[in-house]
């Protein structure tokens, strides 16, 4: 028993050994059994100064190259990916730039005509703020941009309202409250002209324009409507928008209460001046 034992563990040794060359057996055959012990001693004390080897390396080396080859083929699909989405998001910056020009253009040019409608004396811009230098002041123009609008800094109103000259306009910090305001009011109206939107609602526009202006802004807010069918519902306290108005309401305060009516174009006006007040 004790020899079938020690067969079949050497049995199991040398299947751990693997497929053995054909000149080994040629070698050990015809061996005595004392030289090739003799010779096993010899080679076990060799052996001993590499006890400390990793047995397993080779199979961790194979584990490990695998590893690496799976890694690098998903680096490869993460790299095809990376570039995808560069890609894409290049080509997003450029049409976002292209809509900011194309838009700045747009509202531009109906800033300009709107201004030219309500002061026929004076001449009107918008301009593109730059970034030309961390170390001064932004730039304006109304030229494209050099570059990528990531140099923008904000949009600015430049105006003149007695000259058409360019080098006799002001910008918008120069202004009175009342040019505010009508610049204000011109950069509303071409941004609805560029995106119209079906109904709008201001709150006391006219309050600090002067009767000129007042006249010519209730004006353009019929022209607007019956032209883009554009509803626009108006608060004021001076008759000038009430005269283009297709229906009047006016809100009184009785007993810690409001109360809304329509009112004719005429009670309105007098509602409007002080005149009287309907009931």
């Amino acid at each position: 028993a004790l020899l079938t034992t020690q067969a079949a563990e050497c049995a199991k040794n040398i299947r751990e050994l693997g497929v053995l060359p054909e000149e080994a057996f040629d070698k050990y055959e015809n061996m005595e059994a004392n030289t090739i012990t003799n010779k096993l001693k010899r080679v076990n004390e060799a052996l001993k100064k590499y006890k400390h080897v990793n047995k397993k390396a080779f199979e961790q080396y194979n584990n490990f190259t695998t590893q690496q080859d799976q890694l690098m083929k998903r680096r490869k699909e993460l790299d095809a990916s990376q570039d995808s989405i560069e890609e894409l998001v290049e080509h997003l910056d450029r049409r976002k730039d292209e809509a900011i020009e194309r838009t700045f253009k747009q509202v531009s040019k109906e800033f300009a005509t709107i201004f030219g409608k309500l002061v026929p004396a004076g001449h009107g811009r918008l301009v593109i703020q730059r970034r030309a230098d961390r170390r001064q002041e932004p730039e304006e123009s109304e030229e494209e941009a050099r570059g990528s609008v990531e140099n923008y800094t904000g949009v600015g109103i430049s105006v003149s309202f007695n000259s058409k000259h360019l080098d006799e306009q002001q910008r918008i910090q120069q202004l009175s409250g009342g040019q505010k305001s009508l610049c204000a009011l011109c950069l509303i109206f071409a941004l609805q002209q560029t995106e119209s939107s079906p109904m709008v609602i201001f709150d006391e526009v006219d309050a600090n324009l002067d009767a000129q202006y007042r006249t010519a802004v209730a004006a353009l807010l019929e022209s607007i409507s019956n032209e883009a069918g554009t509803q626009f519902i108006c608060t004021t306290f001076r008759p000038e928008i009430v005269h283009v108005a297709d229906k009047c309401y006016g809100v009184t305060f009785h007993n810690k209460t409001s109360s809304i009516n329509c009112y004719s174009e005429e009670d309105a006006l007098n509602f409007v001046e002080g005149q009287a007040k309907p009931t």
